[in-house]
């Protein structure tokens, strides 16, 4: 079993802390190294693309579990798939689907783990009609604080705290997936621009209604009457009838190949992907929009075009990134309506900042999706008055109803997450009864009072 002393940090790079990083190469080592990890307690980590702290440790151990990557049984008549937590989608996806099948919910980057997905139940862009994650997961297997493996199946109080609870319940070894049905590496992806934010809101519901994935990215340095304006993109998977006979997409089985491009330097410049930069490339992009098109196009640029550039992250400079992500409930649209004003006039320069709907809450106590709007924003860590911009957006979205998204977060404040999340409670009640020696810890839960 590896181990070495290193900084640890998110995916935004904000706020490294030292931890004593293992690496378990089976289950047993996964069992030891629990049980080994004295005082200051361990979390799991999976592919490090949590923008935030909740896969630190500081001082403590974080288990790096991507040694434990088996694809164990993929029962491609029944549409299921077991396999260790160390499995990234992107795996799954180069097996998947050569045999007509794919992984149900879709973040917004591949390079993430099974485990990282369940924990963090992460959501994609169809979310009206998939749900989070934790709805397609059957069963896991989990590791808890006494050394102990249990089978922990759907619709129990345990799978509902696992299920984004951020590796704070124990440490997921296994997983068995219910899988979405395919008939190629295609989508069928349509495009509309909006003059404003209104009439985003309103072609995005529209394409909700029609279309399996439905998303907007809006350009919040437009002012004035173009305040909010944006591109809605819908896609669906696209049947087999839609392939032109002789092509290549034709003949071959379905695959899964995205292609690849140079990683950035070490060092940027922290003002690369500032206000100009995002003005230019925003004015670009609205201009280039058509009003309206179909197209088909590879699964992997449909929904990762950030994962083809290694460590894209290191675009947003040294200092690195913050990324938000808010909810707010049908009936709160003025309250995104002034949001959006607010970011504008702050002249937040976001690439993307991406606009979706959701469905109904899912059964996780801490998972971050409800009905209703969700804004989620990339910024620079540097931007002048950020922090005070965000702590203002925090409280208007609690006094809302609404939440931020604590897989994502970096620097809430304890005292809104009880507004934010009700059924906090029940998680902090059955993580003392699972775990009273507090062995499941990370940056994030110490900094919240997790």
């Amino acid at each position: 079993m590896a181990t070495d002393t290193v900084p640890v940090t998110g995916w935004g790079r904000t706020a490294p802390t030292t931890a004593r990083l293992i690496r378990p190469r089976d289950y047993a080592e996964a069992v030891a190294a629990v049980r080994d990890c004295g005082p200051r307690g361990g979390i799991a980590r999976g592919l490090g693309r949590a923008y935030g702290d909740s896969a630190q440790n500081a001082g403590g151990h974080v288990f790096d579990m991507t040694g434990l990557d088996r694809v164990h049984v993929v029962d491609a008549d029944d549409g299921t798939v077991l396999c260790d937590a160390g499995v990234s989608l992107h795996r799954l996806m180069q097996v998947l689907l050569p045999l007509g099948w794919f992984v149900p919910v879709v973040p917004g980057t591949r390079r993430v783990t099974v485990g990282g997905a369940l924990a963090g139940d992460v959501h994609g862009s169809d979310h009206p009609v998939a749900g989070t994650f934790s709805r397609h997961v059957l069963s896991f297997e989990l590791l808890t604080a006494d050394g102990s493996v249990h089978t922990v199946p759907h619709g129990t109080p345990l799978f509902d705290a696992t299920a984004g609870g951020l590796g704070l319940t124990g440490v997921i070894l296994t997983v068995t997936l219910r899988l979405l049905p395919v008939e190629t590496a295609l989508m069928c992806v349509g495009t509309e621009r909006a003059r404003d934010l209104d009439e985003v809101m309103a072609r995005l519901a529209n394409a909700a209604r029609r279309h399996r994935h439905a998303t907007a990215r809006i350009d919040l340095l437009a002012r004035g009457a173009a305040t909010g304006r944006g591109i809605v993109t819908h896609a669906d998977h696209a049947p087999a009838a839609a392939l032109r006979p002789g092509t290549r997409a034709w003949q071959e089985p379905p695959s899964f190949r995205p292609r690849r491009l140079p990683a950035p330097p070490a060092f940027v410049p922290a003002g690369l992907l500032g206000r100009t930069t995002a003005a230019l490339a925003g004015e670009l992009r609205h201009r280039r929009a058509a009003r309206t098109r179909t197209e088909l196009r590879p699964i992997s640029t449909s929904f990762h075009p950030l994962d083809g550039v290694p460590h894209w992250n290191r675009l947003y400079g040294r200092r690195g990134l913050v990324h938000y992500q808010c909810l707010l409930g049908y009936g709160e649209e003025d309250t995104l309506r002034r949001i959006v004003r607010r970011l504008a006039e702050h002249r937040c320069p976001s690439f993307p900042a991406v606009l979706k709907r959701f469905g109904e809450t899912g059964p996780g106590w801490l998972s971050f999706p409800a009905p209703g709007w969700s804004l989620a924003l990339d910024l620079p860590a540097h931007l002048p008055g950020l922090a005070a911009l965000l702590d203002a957006l925090d409280e208007e979205v609690a006094a809302a109803g609404g939440r931020v998204c604590l897989a994502k977060d970096a620097r809430l404040r304890p005292d809104l997450l009880t507004a934010m999340y009700p059924r906090l409670a029940d998680f902090r009640r059955l993580r003392a009864e699972l775990d009273p020696g507090g062995v499941f810890t990370s940056d994030l839960a110490r900094r919240l009072g997790l």
